[in-house]
């Protein structure tokens, strides 16, 4: 018996260790059925929220690409240890589930909620938390958002690591003290030191879209201070390392720029494990450590990954790390789906800001944005893609992609298509489809046809310019949608994952068919519409937000957006070449799929949109970031010839409300067929084309 005894012990020293995973989960709360998810579902509805606690093994190659990770504080068993909140919502009778879980990447924080065709098929949602730089407190204590909660990293020998930091606050005046805010989220990063002379606070007067600044003026360091402070309670103020407090209070005509050494990084990069680890938890385990059942055990056999904007960047930066394998080498989505996201999020790097949306010094665009090798001859990096890691392990899930107009003239899009040259189409791999909805705004516009029409239901002219408190537009709001051109990319998606049938070939304009040019005027194409010409005589043209080549600093790993930058501000060393979609007489692009509004246009729908002045006076005139804009048709000849405009006006077009009406079932016609439309949402758009007061008397 103890030969037998001490022959077990023995056996049991040359068992490898458990992969590291989630560990635990703890269920918050649980609504079955949920009365709001339930309500018109063909069945019960449940969602379950709750922590998620993994450990990563910093050495194992999977996670060894994280960066700072061996700087991470360990358990007793040598691991680092991270919690997440994740959301399940499934149908109460796990009899009803279709085997498909939709995996969500929370935006912001936001929590995701699937949609009502997605529950309606018995599908699982799932999101979970990835950003660690947010999560203000603890898991516990955000049950509305998605977090993770990751360690900060340290020296080897326990003392704080620091680092150069910039921080911006614009379109702020008066005597309040002003946070630094990376989007709407504060500046995840504090000061070493309070001393005001230990950083650099500089007033920019100007900032061109080429990266070109006009500096106002150094604010010496005895004028401001690291405080709150008001009209009631004056400078210096209540020290505070979150705000920065002017002694002449802020000008809202300059942008302020502080350069600061902080102190303790968090080790942002596990948020990609965190995801990776609760997915295949939720897909393969059958309990967790503690005996706690997986409420999904054995009903999920596949996994699509999901995320817009940000959330977009984030999964083509998942793939590109290797994270769709998990430790126990299982690959984690079948299928990605990156939407109105054309570049990878720049997360995993010490001091990283991955609110960032690429304005002026922030990361994102280095290294590959492109999926196959290609190779970066303008920037002088060896030929990448975003898919080598995941092809040399077999993991490279089903990709579909799509963007609008907003993205090509405010995310600095193109390159992916076309490399830093702009010389080449990139060719795409047979697992990945990419889809163009022309002539709209970041996501999509509210859609109908009444918003095309003055006077009648048209969006408040001067929509917010999305960003860091930049300001409103010029030009009403841009209704396209993209809806239901999401609709019909959902169906395909689930059908390619599920039951292996192909999509529609992709569709976006290249190159070799004449669909991409330089963004001017000229090249475009773009008519001479009095109401852009009044504003600016080089609009469109000129005011394209382009990709900058910026210098990092020796520690910076551009091919995968890691390692340790340390200039600040990054000096740019060039400025990538950009170009854009051509556009047909009235200015609408050219070159993407068909679309009913797009194809039965109300009037020129633009990508962009201009920046107004006002109380945020700084970008002026400038793009507005990634709103997009429309100006309508006249509706008589003898309006658009009295205004100088070249567009044919409404009943030029189409005669009367019937014509229009036609015009819109041939457009929803051409779009089912070529497999971008739903029929029941062709048969919905007639409707309300139908009940418009296009042409109406």
């Amino acid at each position: 018996m103890v030969r037998g005894t001490a022959l077990i012990a023995t056996l049991l020293m040359f068992v490898p260790p458990a992969e590291a995973r989630v560990t635990k989960i703890v269920i918050s709360t649980t609504a079955d059925p949920d009365p709001v998810l339930s309500d018109g579902a063909p069945f019960p509805i449940k969602r379950i929220t709750g922590r998620a606690f993994g450990e990563l093994d910093p050495k194992d190659p999977h996670n060894a690409i994280i960066q700072d990770i061996r700087l991470a504080p360990r358990n007793a068993k040598g691991k680092v240890e991270y919690q997440a909140t994740f959301q399940l919502i499934l149908p109460s009778d796990p009899g009803k589930m279709s085997g498909l879980m939709w995996h969500d990447v929370p935006n912001r924080g936001g929590r995701v909620t699937i949609v009502a065709a997605e529950r309606n098929a018995g599908d699982a949602g799932l999101s979970s938390g990835w950003q660690g730089d947010n999560s203000g407190g603890t898991a516990q204590d955000a049950p509305d958002r998605e977090v993770v909660l990751v360690p900060v990293a340290r020296k080897s020998d326990g003392s704080a690591i620091t680092g150069k930091v910039l921080g911006r606050i614009v379109n702020r005046g008066g005597p309040d003290s002003q946070p630094i805010l990376v989007q709407s989220n504060p500046l995840p990063y504090r000061p070493a030191t309070l001393d005001t002379r230990r950083a650099t606070l500089t007033a920019h007067a100007h900032e061109a879209v080429d990266g070109k600044v006009s500096v106002h003026s150094v604010v010496p360091s005895s004028e401001w201070a690291w405080a709150r402070c008001d009209a009631a309670h004056a400078f210096p103020g209540t020290p505070d390392p979150a705000h920065v407090c002017l002694k002449k209070g802020f000008d809202a005509k300059l942008l302020y720029q502080v350069v600061f050494t902080a102190k303790d990084p968090h080790v942002l990069g596990i948020g990609f494990a965190a995801f990776r680890d609760v997915a295949s938890f939720f897909r393969n385990a059958g309990k967790d450590d503690a005996g706690t059942p997986n409420p999904l055990a054995d009903r999920i056999q596949w996994v699509i990954g999901r995320g817009v904007s940000q959330s977009g960047n984030y999964l083509r930066q998942f793939i590109h790390l290797g994270f769709n394998q998990d430790e126990a080498g299982r690959q984690v989505h079948d299928g990605a789906w990156p939407i109105i996201a054309g570049r990878r999020i720049a997360l995993n790097f010490r001091w990283a800001q991955p609110d960032g949306v690429l304005e002026l010094y922030q990361a994102g665009s280095e290294g590959p944005q492109w999926w196959l090798p290609w190779e970066d001859g303008v920037r002088g990096l060896p030929a990448r893609g975003i898919l080598d890691r995941c092809a040399k392990s077999r993991t490279c899930p089903k990709i579909i992609e799509h963007f609008g107009s907003a993205e090509v003239w405010s995310l600095k899009l193109t390159p992916e298509w076309v490399g830093t040259d702009a010389k080449e189409d990139i060719p795409l791999p047979e697992n990945v489809r990419r889809y163009y909805i022309p002539s709209t705004t970041h996501g999509g516009g509210v859609g109908g046809f009444n918003t095309s029409l003055p006077g009648s239901g048209l969006p408040p002219v001067g929509p917010a310019c999305p960003g860091n408190n930049f300001g409103n537009a010029i030009f009403p709001a841009n209704p396209v949608p993209h809806t239901q051109t999401v609709n019909a990319l959902r169906a395909h998606f689930r059908n390619w994952v599920m039951r292996g049938t192909p999509p529609p070939d992709s569709v976006w304009p290249r190159l070799k068919s004449g669909d991409l040019v330089d963004p001017n005027r000229e090249a475009m194409g773009f008519p001479d519409i009095p109401a852009i010409t009044v504003i600016s005589q080089t609009i469109p043209g000129n005011f394209i937000m382009p990709v900058f080549d910026y210098d990092w600093g020796p520690g910076f790993n551009y091919n995968d957006t890691s390692g340790v930058p340390t200039k600040q501000p990054p000096p740019i060393k060039r400025v990538l070449r950009m170009l854009v979609p051509r556009v047909d007489a009235d200015g609408n692009e050219l070159g993407g799929v068909p679309v009913v509004l797009r194809d039965a246009p109300l009037g020129t729908y633009l990508g962009w949109n201009l920046t107004a002045g006002g109380e945020r006076p700084f970008h002026q005139g400038q793009i507005c970031h990634y709103a997009g804009g429309m100006i309508p048709f006249a509706k008589t000849r003898a309006e658009r010839e009295a205004s100088g405009d070249p567009r044919l006006s409404l009943e030029e077009r189409y005669q009367d409300h019937a014509g229009y009406v036609a015009a819109v079932r041939a457009a929803a016609a051409k779009a089912v067929a070529a497999g971008f439309l739903l029929q029941e949402d062709a048969d919905a758009l007639i409707r309300q084309a139908d009940a418009s007061a296009v042409l109406k008397p």
